[in-house]
């Protein structure tokens, strides 16, 4: 069997992988479900005023966002903001909560890196 022939299989298995890498990747990217990007992008363009161009710069961010944070983090960052607000103990164990603060702490980082990216 001459090289060629040797080494069509290992292109082939090769090939596979990396397209198995490239699907297991957008499924990392798009874990986040409908509701929890709509909800983001809604947020987004009350902020920014409710335009075309504010559509195209929040769906954008959201997308960056969900990029480099997964969605179980930002649902703890989010969780996080929300109880942080509320007043007494409650709220003070979430203002205080280590995990709690490193999770929000990524979802700022991330949407700093979409304000850059995409505003």
């Amino acid at each position: 069997m001459n090289l060629a022939g040797r080494l069509r299989p290992i292109v082939a298995s090769l090939a596979a992988l990396a397209a198995t890498a490239c699907v297991a990747r957008a499924d990392e990217v798009n874990d986040y479900p409908t509701s929890a990007r709509a909800e983001y992008v809604y947020g987004c363009m009350k902020a920014n005023g409710e335009s075309r161009q504010s559509i195209e710069q929040c769906s954008c961010s959201i997308d960056v966002v969900a990029s480099i944070v997964s969605y179980e983090r930002y649902v703890t960052a989010e969780t996080a903001l929300s109880m942080s607000q509320v007043r007494g103990n409650l709220g003070t164990q979430f203002r205080t909560s280590e995990q709690a603060n490193s999770a929000v702490n990524d979802l700022r980082r991330a949407q700093a890196e979409a304000e850059v990216r995409c505003f």
